[in-house]
């Protein structure tokens, strides 16, 4: 690239309603000129979960203003924007609909470039755009619907290593949280209630720790701590900071071990980067507990650990908008207007579909 390039990003894949609009210099690096994210929290709480019909038509009342908003705080109009990128999945298809189509109409109205950017891949590249990362390296994502370890060799360029099994870790958290009747999402709500807990009080089991697959494994752990507070009911509010910390004591030692083996083999097969890193991304990346362990882990392993900013860990627009400008550096051509929009979209699609596979696809 020989001058700056700025792009307009959209999301909408779930219950984040989010426009950017960032900027790529000649020598890759990148700025937030403005970034808007509005969340759905409110609308979704009384259900103890997100309602994709709900969810969507948040979307349509939102969207529009919010991408003004996002003009207005960067100082652009969209004649000054050289291409939109949009989330095209995975994720809530009523969502990606909304957001994928307003992207098109300004992409035509425009005449700009459209990139139709698979949200993963937003998590993957963010290290780039805040800590200027240079490929490869390994990326931990962790959020209510994904659990992955993956390879990041470049832009497009993915292999996973390991994925869960059966429920996704911000999966677990939620429902563990439903289960002792913590307020949605599950995630803030059981680390808050461990800070008083008793760590030591229940022994979970840690699924999967000393395997030599890199997978993910948490739905026992869920039936256990259903099964620890069935045999003490009811539980008192002492009781349930004491399932939360014994549960997310359960978790940390199982990420250890998990991450540690995937740190062992990156070193094995690129002994050559002198100072490799991991990245950790999605909404569980904000719990401290874990944060911890995986700092602490890198430490040990002279590993470079890099935990984005935590707006940027969860759902916005401005990695999808980075992913939009990476893919536009790497001289990878725009999509066509009538890309479809996939509520599955494995980064590697190679891999083996884990949770099943039909005519949407992988599950990402």
């Amino acid at each position: 690239m020989s001058s700056h390039l700025t792009i307009l990003g959209i999301e909408t894949s779930c219950d984040e309603t989010a426009a950017a609009i960032v900027v790529r210099d000649p020598a890759g690096h990148g700025e937030i000129l403005g970034d808007v994210v509005l969340s759905q929290l409110d609308e979704h709480s009384a259900y103890g979960g997100v309602v994709p019909e709900i969810a969507a038509r948040a979307h349509v009342e939102a969207l529009d203003a919010l991408i003004g908003q996002a003009l207005a705080r960067a100082g652009k109009t969209l004649d000054e924007v050289d291409a939109i990128a949009a989330t095209s999945g995975p994720g809530l298809i009523g969502g990606l609909i909304v957001g994928l189509m307003t992207g098109k109409a300004i992409a035509r109205a425009k005449g700009k470039p459209l990139y139709a950017v698979n949200h993963l891949e937003g998590h993957a590249l963010t290290a780039r755009l805040t800590d200027g990362l240079s490929f490869p390296y390994l990326m931990l994502l962790v959020s209510g619907g994904h659990t992955q370890l993956v390879l990041v060799r470049g832009v497009g360029d993915y292999e996973r290593w390991g994925t869960t099994i059966d429920d996704a870790l911000g999966e677990a958290f939620d429902k563990t949280a439903k289960l002792l009747g913590l307020p949605y999402p599950g995630g803030p709500a059981v680390e808050k209630a461990a800070e008083t807990g008793n760590p030591d009080r229940f022994s979970f089991p840690r699924p999967l720790v000393g395997e030599k697959r890199l997978d993910f494994s948490f739905s026992g752990l869920k039936t256990a701590v259903r099964q620890a507070a069935q045999l003490i009911e009811p539980v008192s509010d002492q009781d349930i900071a004491d399932i939360c910390a014994s549960f997310q004591k359960a978790v940390a030692r199982t990420l250890k071990d998990r991450i540690g083996r995937g740190l062992a083999r990156f070193r094995q097969e690129f002994p050559s980067v002198a100072v490799p890193a991991l990245v950790v991304a999605g909404g569980v990346a904000a719990n401290k507990v874990l944060r911890l362990t995986l700092q602490d882990l890198c430490d040990r392993n002279k590993f470079r650990f890099v935990a984005p900013p935590l707006a940027l860990c969860t759902d916005n627009a401005a990695m999808i908008a980075w992913a939009g400008l990476e893919r536009m550096a790497a001289g990878l051509s725009p999509d066509e207007l009538s890309v479809a929009p996939r509520s599955r979209w494995p980064l590697d699609a190679a891999a083996a579909a884990m949770l099943g596979s039909g005519k949407r696809g992988a599950k990402a």
